[in-house]
């Protein structure tokens, strides 16, 4: 086990470490959906096919995926400083061949490697910060997070659509790239480690079928669409098998070995409760990410730039609430915030089904704002209440699992959202009905469907704890004990995984 050092008082002051990684962490994600409004650019200049420049982003996905499950087990095999550089090192390297790329294939691969790099720093932030952060001040430290990881990703379309304007898509990694390494440079000179990493064989075929098993279901789950789902099914139902093996191999790795991903934290009823909520959320805001581009675009008639304007005050009020958020929870704890941003996120999408060819653009904004707003006080506290749950040396076991779930999620929402539109809107087709009501209609009931699926956000956010404090592991067991959450003791049965 790594020494983790004892948290001292902040002095309301977020540690140096965190706002590094925090900084760090922005700019990888940022570049995550910089590449959204490029597809269109990227098939000219490349000679490519739309299908094929989807790649860009899809690729990113599954590397992700495939990577974020193995990050726990790196995460206590290393230091943080050699954490922090191989990552940034890693995402410097690809997007400096994603830069000078000459071919598509070229500029997949650099995509890819970025994606590696990517991978790991969420989990590390989250990591440290649960290391580093007394429990008493978490709240509003987490909610800085949420303002970086927020902004980020509602930046990206808008930055992107501007720099397309002026100049090729290659500028989105020239832009990148000194501020990655400026980043990168300061991190190496100001970053400490945090505790101490362990010694630790790591299991081969673990990490074959983690990857595989991640990679297959979020690649499978990627290709549904009207008319074809056999295929995907097929894909998915082999990723569902592997990671059942996955599953296998680490309940066996942990009686006899060092497991790659420590499914133990599946037995604190709170952590469970919070990745549930936070999976089922994002997969109702990825679907509507998906869809309200597809209706403002392709319906409305706006230009990437615009819709991504019009997206962004909601991403950016969703992010700039963090820190109040986090204050608030810090006072009064999670379910003042969580189960009214749960009904806050079923009452947006359920209003997102009334949408039609003449609905103001206020009112969209409106929803939209809705939906970030209630995403933030949902999102802080549930982070905050899910990892704070687990015992220590299993922090960057419960961040890993939760990044793994969140791409599997972000391939659910979208593969769910554009099959349930595509199919109604053939089938109203078919019936004779003009093309614009037929994806209007579609576009109706995918909402309703992702409205319907944040009613279990509403039912995880009334039975979770306001609080939650984290079990003290008995010397030399690795198991975690029972989490105490304010005025409700959980008892997992966690002698069951001990062997």
């Amino acid at each position: 086990m790594p020494a983790v050092p004892s948290a001292s008082p902040t002095g309301r002051r977020t540690p140096t470490v965190i706002m590094l990684l925090v900084l760090a962490t922005f700019v990888v994600i940022l570049n995550e959906t910089i590449m959204i409004n490029a597809i269109p650019r990227l098939m000219t200049d490349l000679d490519v096919t739309e299908r094929s420049a989807q790649w860009v982003s899809t690729a990113f996905m599954l590397t992700m995926a495939a990577v974020i499950p193995a990050t726990g087990w790196f995460l206590q095999r290393v230091t943080t400083r050699r954490a922090y550089t191989i990552a940034m090192g890693v995402f410097l390297a690809g997007t400096a061949l994603s830069a000078v790329a000459p071919a598509f294939e070229v500029l997949l691969l650099g995509r890819i490697i970025q994606a590696g790099g990517t991978a790991v720093m969420m989990p590390l932030l989250m990591t440290t910060l649960m290391t580093v952060v007394p429990e008493h001040d978490r709240g509003r430290v987490m909610g800085n997070v949420t303002l970086a990881i927020s902004v980020a990703p509602a930046m990206g379309p808008v930055l992107s659509g501007l720099v397309l304007q002026a100049g090729s898509w290659r500028w989105l990694f020239v832009m990148v790239l000194p501020i990655a390494g400026a980043v990168t440079w300061l991190g190496l000179r100001r970053l400490e480690n945090i505790g101490e990493p362990q010694a630790g064989a790591i299991d081969v075929s673990s990490v074959a079928l983690a990857a595989v098993g991640f990679g297959s279901l979020v690649y499978g789950l990627s290709r549904f669409e009207s008319g074809n789902v056999t295929a995907p099914a097929l894909i998915v139902a082999a990723g569902l098998a592997l990671i059942g093996l996955f599953a296998a191999r680490q309940l066996r790795l942990q009686r006899t070995g060092t497991p790659l991903l420590d499914l133990r934290i599946l037995l604190i009823g709170t952590y469970a409760k919070a990745l549930i909520l936070m999976s089922v959320a994002f997969l109702a805001m990825l679907g509507s990410m998906i869809l309200l581009p597809l209706y403002l675009q392709n319906l409305r008639g706006l230009s990437p730039l615009e819709t991504g304007l019009l997206v962004m005050p909601g991403g950016l009020a969703m992010g700039l609430l963090g820190p109040t958020v986090g204050r608030l929870f810090d006072r009064f704890g999670g379910r003042v915030l969580v189960i009214p941003g749960a009904v806050g996120i079923t009452a947006a999408l359920a209003g997102f089904t009334q949408i039609s060819m003449s609905m103001p653009y206020w009112q969209l904004l409106a929803l939209h704002i809705l939906l970030m707003v209630s995403l933030a006080a949902a999102f802080t506290p549930v982070f905050t209440l899910g990892l704070g749950a687990l015992p220590h040396h299993l922090y960057s076991h419960g961040s890993s699992m939760l990044g793994t779930l969140q791409q599997v999620a972000a391939a659910l929402g979208t593969a769910l959202v554009v099959t349930v539109m595509s199919t109604r809107s053939a089938e109203l087709i078919d019936g004779g009905a003009d093309p614009v009501t037929a994806h209007l209609d579609g576009m109706r009931l995918a909402f309703g469907v992702s409205a319907a699926l944040a009613l279990v956000v509403i039912v995880m956010a009334v039975v979770l704890p306001s609080r939650s404090h984290a079990p003290e592991a008995a010397s030399g067991e690795h198991a975690p004990e029972a989490a105490s959450d304010e005025g409700q003791g959980e008892q997992p049965a966690v002698e069951l995984m001990k062997g």
